[in-house]
């Protein structure tokens, strides 16, 4: 059945009249709440989520626009906050330290790379430096529909990048972890002293610091507008990472790698409210005996869910694995022992990293108010068997394979 379209834009769209979405499973997502709705309509109005809920109970307003989706399910957009491949990229291995370093001036909406995500039902993602030096820079968070920078931006800075490991050692001279963490420390008591200095003036109760370029992203850290993005994956790395960003210095943090025997880690994790967004690598191989409870190669996610860490996402570190297979790594991680039962890997690839990044009020779940970003496909997008059918950004049809169905 349709209605009379109401206004000149797409139903759904500001000024486009409503949209009813009809579908056989609703994926809503909440962080705590609705999980699971059966039989479900979808009424999307202004580029808004405007209500969820069985087919039964929830009226379709007069003058929506409905859509009959059969067979297919309904859900959230995909969210992947670790990826490199929205822009022409940074040479950020010039010094060790860059934190005034910014992605942003790179970006490039609607690239081929961005294009094949939206295609897997990809719609935000975190733009970020590499891992070359040990402080990157900041990333961006921005939807990957939009050819318009201004439409695609979500927030900048998305993130602050940090790198533990490997691969700011091979940088110059050669990096010890020890003065890494030396280094760190140094720029993060810096950029803090900096922000409460600031707060202190604006209070009217100091003077004006001078501006410093390189420490302005300490002021939206020591407000937690922003999070640090750290590249950590070892025992020791994610240890310190957690110990000393999130403990010591109280920014918002999350693990972004979590391989190996990382897991090892949840009780700190747990205690000082750090998330595991995990990937690229989801299994954890090599796997010495000494992890093995049964025998079995296990995955990370498994690792951290078996220790009570209920916080667990996913990523991609685009191009590592391509951004179109976000949903993949959740089949690897469900693959390899992570507990699915109650749709922890759909909550993995959307209310989980959208809650880490502190854009839960716009994305991640199917909740009245948020972003109409709706993924319409053929069952769980942790089976890899699955299709996208149709993509929605804020409302608008940016991908549908009536028309175009792409492949990889």
């Amino acid at each position: 059945m349709l209605a009379i379209v109401v206004g000149t834009q797409e139903p759904g769209t500001p000024g486009g009249g409503g949209l009813a979405l009809l579908a056989t499973k609703a994926l809503v997502a909440e962080l705590d709440g609705r999980q699971v709705v059966d039989q479900a309509v979808v009424l999307v109005a202004d580029g808004e989520i405007e209500a969820v809920g069985p087919r039964s109970e929830l009226e379709i307003p007069e003058g929506y626009v409905v859509r009959d989706l059969g067979p297919y399910w309904i859900m959230p957009g995909l969210v992947d906050l670790h990826t490199h491949v929205s822009g022409s990229g940074i040479n950020d291995t010039v010094y060790q330290i860059n934190s005034g370093l910014r992605v942003a001036p790179t970006t490039q909406p609607g690239n081929p790379n961005l294009e094949r995500a939206l295609a897997a039902g990809v719609t935000t993602v975190l733009y970020i430096p590499g891992s070359g030096s040990n402080m990157g820079g900041q990333g961006i968070l921005m939807k990957t529909g939009f050819k318009e920078y201004e439409r695609a931006l979500v927030r900048d800075p998305g993130s602050l990048k940090i790198a533990q490991g490997d691969n700011p050692t091979r940088w110059g001279y050669g990096m010890g972890r020890l003065l890494m963490n030396h280094h760190l420390r140094k720029v993060i008591e810096q950029g803090l002293a900096y922000a409460r200095a600031w707060d202190a003036f604006e209070a009217g109760t100091g003077q004006e610091p001078e501006r410093e370029l390189r420490l302005d992203i300490f002021r939206d850290l020591a407000a937690h507008r922003t999070q640090v993005s750290t590249h950590t994956q070892y025992f020791q790395l994610v240890m310190m990472s957690i110990l000393m960003l999130a403990r010591d210095y109280e920014l918002d943090v999350y693990i972004d790698h979590g391989s190996f025997d990382s897991y090892l880690n949840t009780d700190i994790a747990l205690e000082n409210n750090v998330a595991a967004i995990l990937g690229p690598r989801e299994v954890m191989w090599p796997n010495p005996p000494r992890y093995r409870t049964d025998g079995q190669v296990h995955g990370s996610a498994w690792g951290f869910q078996q220790q009570g860490h209920t916080m667990i996402g996913f990523n991609t570190d685009a191009p590592v694995v391509p951004l179109e297979e976000l949903p993949l790594q959740a089949a690897m991680g469900t693959r390899y022992g992570m507990d699915n039962t109650t749709m922890q890997a759909v909550r993995g690839l959307t209310i989980v990293p959208a809650t880490v990044a502190g854009i839960d009020h716009r994305v991640g779940s199917l909740e009245r108010g948020k972003d109409a970003d709706l993924v319409v496909l053929s069952g769980d997008p942790a089976d890899p068997r699955t299709s996208i059918e149709q993509v929605y950004l804020e409302g608008e049809s940016v991908y549908d394979t009536a028309q175009d169905r792409r492949r990889w």
